[in-house]
This record gives structure tokens, sequence and C-alpha cells, in this order.
């Protein structure tokens, strides 16, 4: 089978792309290895920035939908001392730019406003290889092939379609965030939902931190992170729920209860989420007929960009397509000559947040970004 655009990945970016593709007429299909919509939760909360996020949504033509989905007043922020002691308190005034909204959700908005058929479920990439004069043929685990003349990688961090750009492989980055959720918390959990309020709180010390976020109602989203090499979190046996736990929580003694309690509490089963990244720099020559976008392109370590800039990635792209037709290559060079700059800027940046973060002058290093000025690591 042969198609114009195919898109491996269907997050945000992928999704985003085929939307903007569609409002220009353009004919697309994804491939997404997931078997459908709902096989895995998709994360939580994403904050969507009016310099990026937002604009690729209104590219999209989904801004209003996308307001309907905005959970209010979780734009505030708290830090706390490890003994509980409030560091900071900023309520969300409303005046905000970075509006909270659930990734399945804005995922579930994206893919609903695709003509049935758009995405393709349960395909999972085995093999890519180009055909010559900017064609490539992607080939399946269920054996089936297509081929293409513009193959778009925007499956993540582990891209399949990345190897014909770049030899670029992610590293691991020595920190790893456990995850976990509490449900009903102002009932069940008072303390515990006290302490984050009503919308992120920080807890955070050198090397590691507690951090949590309130989703709908009483759920509390818990991140805990620990600069560990991987082979400390492999010694924590993670299908046996109460003990890992414990382990982890073990990393915080003598912090306050009503911290430790995100996760001793907490009410799904720890997971760990190791964090990896691409070079701040990292680009490739241009390759016919074949480009990556998002974590793809540019994995970087959690800063609260990486959706935003997949989701801008892709709806710039879009945009280029719409405005080059006939001339593929034109696009897609104007695209990486775009791309690799802003996405290097913010990898850079998303450093001097994570060291802002966990480094040897934690909390202090977030307090002074929360202030204005310039992280202390």
């Amino acid at each position: 089978m042969t198609t114009d655009v195919t898109i491996i990945g269907a997050g945000l970016g992928g999704l985003t792309l085929a939307r903007v593709l569609h409002v220009h007429g353009i004919p697309v299909t994804v491939h997404e290895a997931e078997a459908s919509p709902t096989a895995r939760a998709q994360g939580g909360m994403l904050d969507i920035h009016d310099h990026n996020g937002q604009l690729a949504l209104k590219a999209a033509g989904l801004y209003e939908e996308f307001r309907g989905l905005v959970l209010e007043g979780r734009q505030a922020s708290r830090a706390l001392a490890p003994d509980g002691t409030v560091l900071l308190d900023e309520p969300d005034d409303g005046t905000g730019g970075r509006p909270e909204v659930h990734r399945g959700e804005l995922r579930r908005l994206l893919l609903d406003s695709l003509p049935e058929g758009t995405v393709r479920w349960g395909r999972k990439v085995s093999g890519v290889r180009a055909l010559g004069g900017g064609r490539h043929e992607v080939a399946f685990a269920d054996g089936t092939t297509v081929v293409t003349g513009l193959l778009v990688g925007a499956d993540g961090a582990w891209s399949r379609v990345r190897p014909l750009l770049s030899a670029a492989v992610p590293e691991y980055t020595g920190t790893s965030f456990v995850e976990t959720y509490l449900y009903d918390a102002d009932t069940r959990h008072p303390g515990a939902a006290k302490a984050v309020g009503g919308g992120s709180m920080y807890a955070l010390a050198p090397g590691k931190g507690i951090m949590a976020h309130r989703e709908s109602g009483g759920t509390l989203h818990t991140y805990v992170a620990l600069a560990r090499p991987l082979e400390w979190f492999d010694g924590i046996d993670f299908t046996d729920a109460s003990a890992a736990a414990a382990r982890i929580a073990g990393e915080f003694e003598g912090w306050a209860p009503e911290l430790t309690a995100l996760i001793t509490d907490g009410e799904t089963a720890p997971v760990p989420r190791p964090l990896y990244t691409l070079p701040a720099e990292h680009r490739w020559d241009r390759v016919p007929g074949a480009t990556l976008l998002g974590d793809a392109a540019h994995l970087m370590i959690p800063s609260g960009e990486g959706a935003n800039l997949a989701m801008y990635d892709a709806a710039r792209l879009g945009e280029l397509l719409a405005a080059h037709p006939g001339d593929t290559e034109a696009a897609l060079a104007v695209h990486e000559r775009e791309m690799f700059p802003r996405s290097a800027a913010e990898a850079v940046a998303a450093g001097r947040l994570h060291a802002a973060m966990f480094g040897d002058d934690s909390p202090h290093g977030l307090l002074g970004l929360f202030a204005g000025g310039e992280p202390s690591a």
C-alpha cells in the first residue's frame, strides 16, 4: 500500500499534525502501536502554554474546545520544606498563561477531530527502510508494510523512525520519578490534600523530592524524584506495591507525614519512570522524505514544555506542508531549521530547572525561579 503522508505515533504531536493537515485538506494516516485509544493510561495533567501549545491548538481549529477542558484553579503552586513548612503559596488568580488539562482528555479531543480510520491501531513498527527518491517503506509486526512519500516520526523517546536520520540514543539522566495516586483525598487523606492544595506542590531537597498535582476533584497525582542509578531501582520489587512504597518512602525518613503519605498511602502500585534525554543540540542532516517531531526529535528532562513543543512542532510542520504544495523538501527544511534552535534552547532551560529543583541549593533554586530570578544551582 502506498500513502502520501504517514505519521508514526498517535500521541499529542502526531495527532496535532494529522489534524492540521486535515484542516488543510491533506490526506494523512497515523499508525499507533497501542491496540486502542484506551489501551493504557495517558498520564496526568498538562499545562498548555500560550506561546506554543495554545498556538498549536488554534492552528488545529480546536482552541475553543480546549478551553472547555481546562480545570480551573490548577495553576496554583506551593513549595514546602521537608518538615511541612510552607515556603511559597501562589494561588491561581485566573491570569496565568498555562491552563491545566488532563492529557487523556486533550488526546481524545484531537482523536475525535479526525475522520474515522485516520488512526490505525495495533500497528507496531518493526522496521523502516529508505527506497530512494524520498520514499520509505514501514514494516509492521503483523507482517504488513506501507510505502510513503513523507514519513514523520512522532513516536516518542524510543522512536523507530529516528535511526533513519540520527544515530543518537537516549541516555539516562541519573534521576527517576516514581508515580502513584491518591483518590478522594479531601475525605480519605486530608493531611496530604491540604499539603498539596489546589494545584501543584513541590517538596524538594538535594537529589530528591516529592511533587504532587491535584487533578479532578480529590485525586492527587504524585511524582517522587530520586537521583539514583538504574540498578538501585532494579533492586526494588515493584510487583510488591506495599514493599516498594515503603522502600521509596524510606528515602524520606524524617519528612512530614503529610508528605510521605503521598507515597505510603498510594492507591495505585508505584511505577518507576526513569528520565532519559537526547543531547540538547540534537540535530541531523536533511534526509529526503522523512523527519521527526516531539520527543523523537528532542527528548528532554521534564520541564512542562515537552507536550507543548511536540504540538507546536506538529502545527508548524502542518502549516509548512500546506504552504509548500508540491515541494515537501522545502517544508521539511524549514521545519527542521526552525525546530533545532527552538528545542535546543528549551532543553538547556529544562536542565537548569532540574538543577534548580534537585541540585545542592535545593529548594532555594526553585524558589528563585518563582521569584523571577535565575536558578542558583
